[in-house]
């Protein structure tokens, strides 16, 4: 029969040792202590023990800096150097090459300068931190405090006036060439004007997209939804920005259930009805009807507007009505535009009265 000592126990049942139930059948085993074996011994760097190595390092140091200044006033260069030609590709290839080489000499000697730094220069001594869960006291806080005035002094950062101001002068001027790139893409006129106006005028027949065929007030059954361009709108050069603004979405609805706001009485011919396919919010492409509840739907957002209430927002994050283009017939039976739109198409981030 097996011997049982104070030290391993086996039972059928679970025991408890230490504070901690122990399943059955588990042997436990005493702890055993050890010495913790301290932090290794500190090796000094080059820079810790030669002056003449520490002020290369930080002569260094600054011009992986200056280099990212370099860098950055480059690829402003390049963008003003080689502008994109929307007829000519390889201008798109010229500008995107010096473009991205500009920023990523920047970006990458930014880096390697703030790594370079910390690796030569700030101080590299081994602390130990315990860990805690719980907010410190005002004593500690004020001790974290007091840490950063010591990590200030031990990376010399006010002391170092060469790093220090090369480092800002590069933090300065890497943003630059976003703030430029981007700045140049908003439109030159006021985009309030840019989305007030589009192809459609009085007489201006409803067609398919995107075969450009004429629409017939017959051909709209109740319930049907058809996506519609501008006549000639397929004849421009920049038919894909005037579409973006014109795309508009023809339904018909019973015309008892059509509830017009006051002045738009006679915007519609018979239950149809026409309105902007551009969301309010983002400018998204709106193209889900729900025939039963009249809703039309951004698959973005989920923004959702009511046909039958001048398409107003029942849901979703835009912040108003899809604008509704006022329709008739000609004397052929065809739907016709009785004007353009009364107000901006488009997002309502744009700078707009309302």
């Amino acid at each position: 029969m097996a011997e049982h000592d104070d030290e391993a126990v086996t039972s059928s049942s679970a025991v408890e040792k230490h504070g901690m139930t122990v399943p059955s059948g588990t042997a436990v085993l005493p702890a055993e202590p050890f010495e913790n074996p301290g932090e290794p011994p500190h090796r000094p760097r080059r820079t810790d023990v030669d002056p003449k190595k520490e002020r290369l390092a930080e002569r260094q140091v600054a011009t992986f800096f200056y280099i990212s200044i370099v860098g950055s006033v480059l690829s402003i260069a390049a963008y003003i150097a080689f502008p994109i030609d929307s007829s000519d590709f390889s201008t798109v290839r010229s500008a995107n090459l010096f473009l991205g080489l500009s920023i990523a000499l920047a970006l990458l000697a930014l880096g390697i300068g703030a790594v370079y730094w910390s690796k030569s220069l700030v101080v590299d001594r081994e602390i130990s931190e315990e860990r805690h869960s719980t907010r410190g006291s005002d004593a500690t806080r004020s001790k974290a405090v007091e840490a950063f005035r010591l990590a200030d002094k031990e990376s010399g950062f006010n002391r170092r006036s060469l790093i220090r101001n090369s480092l800002i002068g590069a933090l300065v001027a890497f943003p630059l060439p976003g703030i430029i790139l981007v700045r140049d893409l908003a439109p030159a006129a006021d985009p309030n004007e840019l989305l007030r106006h589009t192809m459609w005028r009085k007489g201006t027949r409803l067609t398919k997209d995107p075969t450009g065929l004429p629409i017939k007030a017959s051909d709209v059954t109740q319930g049907s939804v058809f996506h519609v361009i501008p006549d000639g709108l397929l004849d421009k050069e920049d038919k894909l920005e005037e579409k973006a603004k014109a795309a508009v979405l023809l339904m018909r609805l019973d015309p008892g259930d059509l509830h017009p706001a006051k002045g738009q009485e006679n915007w519609s011919y018979q239950g149809i009805v026409a309105y902007s396919k551009i969301c309010t919010h983002v400018g998204c492409p709106v193209a889900l009807y729900e025939q039963q509840t009249h809703h039309l739907l951004c698959p973005c957002h989920q923004s959702t507007f009511d046909v039958a209430n001048n398409c107003e927002v029942i849901f979703g994050p835009a912040s108003r009505p899809l604008p509704q283009l006022p329709i008739s017939i000609d004397s052929d039976g065809y739907l016709v535009a009785q004007s353009d739109f009364h107000e901006p198409v488009g997002p309502s981030f744009w700078e707009r009265e309302r």
